[in-house]
């Protein structure tokens, strides 16, 4: 049996990032990452931060010109932070 996908939350601030997405493209970009953040939450790189906060991850897409950047909590849930079109 596969292993369950991780649940995707978003931040405020990404959230609002979501209701500017406007083109098709933008939107496929996103969903695409999303998808394989959630199939393996450890797929991005850390980001190197001071160790007061969660850990930092950002996934780049290089195909889609896309970056996320994400923390993974202790539930496995993934929570957005900012998406980035590059």
């Amino acid at each position: 049996m596969a292993p369950r996908r991780a649940r995707i939350a978003f931040s405020d601030s990404a959230a609002k990032q979501l209701e500017d997405l406007t083109t098709e493209r933008a939107i496929h970009a996103l969903d695409r990452a999303l998808v394989a953040i959630s199939v393996d939450p450890e797929i991005g790189e850390p980001i190197p931060a001071d160790g007061t906060g969660p850990e930092l991850r950002q996934y780049a897409d290089e195909i889609e010109d896309v970056r996320v950047l994400y923390f993974v909590t202790a539930l496995r849930t993934v929570v957005v932070v900012a998406y980035i079109e590059t």
